[in-house]
């Protein structure tokens, strides 16, 4: 049983870089709504050399983290608990702390619900098949948030596809393919796309803007590009401009944090709150960006 000696309740987002996450904006703004006035969330930048470190130093107050890349993995190692999602897809990117004690915390994936939920909202409920720009952690959160039977998965990756993210397709019962970056040609009709690379990686993948016109097939296929906060990206300006309907970064980050809230405080997230917080703080990013920054 989790011990209530301390008078605040903290939370943070970790990973690095990390100065960008909007998480502190939804997660402050469910607490004002909830009236949660003794909780606390930061930011803090933290690489997995640090992590260890940083995580065996957390004292009694601390009751969750938000983990983005790179650590969505190591954070596994740390937890006396992994839940079956996030034994599945091997990637965390919530901790809860249960109880007292160094094993105490345990490991969850809510970035499942957020992909599922940005899809949904996009029109796309149950994709039969899915191209994945990417191979790591969230990709397997991708292959998590598919339902539908038998889908079929194509990789779209510069390399090899990590093996534990093939296996995670082949126990799923999917029908997998791989094609090189910016292969669009040799991928067919899909329902959707989901691109995972972070941010850091963007400049380096040759080709993903040029994916092709979208099938006159109703309802129409669907991008989701997991990079959030600095405008468009190249693939969603394309995905306009060629007729795919967009599913929002944004919406995949809202709804895994609707998650993460009622994980660590046991209460129901206020969405519409959090909605409005994430709007305003998008708002005012763009107004500040220049013309370059926003390319």
């Amino acid at each position: 049983m989790l011990s209530e000696g301390s008078a605040v309740h903290r939370c943070a987002v970790w990973g690095s870089p990390v100065e960008h996450s909007l998480s502190p904006v939804l997660h402050r703004a469910a607490y004002a709504a909830l009236g949660l006035t003794e909780w606390e969330y930061a930011r803090r930048d933290v690489d997995e050399t640090a992590f260890p470190g940083a995580f065996g130093g957390l004292d009694g107050s601390w009751r969750g983290l938000s983990l983005t890349m790179p650590l969505k993995e190591v954070g596994l190692r740390v937890a006396g608990t992994v839940t079956p999602l996030a034994a599945v897809t091997g990637a965390t990117n919530t901790l809860v702390r249960e109880a007292d004690g160094p094993s105490a915390w345990t490991a969850h994936n809510t970035d499942v619900h957020g992909i599922r939920t940005a899809l949904e909202l996009a029109g796309c409920a149950a994709p039969a098949s899915l191209l994945v720009v990417g191979s790591g952690a969230t990709a397997r959160s991708a292959l998590a948030a598919v339902t539908s039977p038998r889908a079929r998965v194509v990789f779209m990756v510069r390399d090899l596809v990590r093996p534990e993210t093939l296996a995670q397709a082949h126990a799923a019962g999917m029908a997998v393919e791989v094609v090189p970056m910016g292969r669009w040609e040799a991928v067919g009709d899909v329902d959707a796309v989901v691109s995972t690379v972070p941010p850091s990686s963007v400049g380096g993948m040759d080709g993903l803007d040029a994916l092709a016109p979208a099938s006159s097939t109703a309802p129409g296929p669907v991008v989701l590009d997991v990079v959030y906060g600095s405008g468009r990206t190249p693939l969603q300006r394309a995905a306009i401009e060629r007729g795919w309907a967009v599913a929002e970064g944004t919406d995949m980050l809202l709804h895994q944090a609707t998650e993460q809230v009622r994980l660590m405080t046991g209460l129901p997230a206020p969405l519409a709150a959090m909605t409005d917080a994430l709007q305003r703080a998008l708002a005012q990013r763009a107004s500040s960006r220049t013309p370059d920054a926003a390319r």
